[in-house]
């Protein structure tokens, strides 16, 4: 029996659910894959800056003073899993300049500012966020943003 190849939206964003098990944080748990000419240039999940106590450890601020989601990002001690991908791509000098970002949850308004900065032509993502200014900065930029749901 013949199985059928997925398509690489199904592909990547597999793997984003995959990189998402990395996660530390208590409240969502999120991956990101670069992706360009069908390679990964960097991968991210959300959680602490490296070498820091994680969340899992050191608990939520935010959930302490339930804070709803999209709300007060500043309160977090951790990092994004889009903003994570674009450090370790800086890291290790690769250029994301044009590539797409695969994530499993559409961007907040402050990795959507950083996505634009990067130069970031296309967010692919499949679980809602709720950032109404996120949308709008990305129409504005004319980053395409498709929703996939597998």
């Amino acid at each position: 029996m013949e199985h059928a190849r997925p398509s690489w939206d199904e592909y990547f964003m597999e793997l984003a659910r995959v990189v998402a098990r990395r996660s530390t944080c208590l409240r969502r748990r999120v991956g990101a894959l670069l992706i360009r000419d069908r390679r990964i240039l960097a991968t991210g999940y959300n959680g602490a800056p490296g070498g820091l106590e994680h969340c899992i450890a050191a608990g939520c601020i935010r959930e302490e003073m339930q804070v709803p989601s999209g709300e007060r990002h500043e309160l977090c001690r951790g990092l994004h899993a889009e903003q994570n991908a674009i450090i370790q791509a800086a890291l290790h000098g690769t250029s994301v300049r044009d590539a797409s970002l695969y994530v499993t949850h559409q961007p907040c308004v402050v990795c959507a500012k950083m996505l634009v900065n990067a130069r970031i032509s296309e967010i692919v993502f499949s679980g809602e966020y709720p950032d109404q200014l996120s949308q709008s900065i990305l129409d504005e930029a004319g980053i395409r943003l498709r929703r996939v749901d597998f």
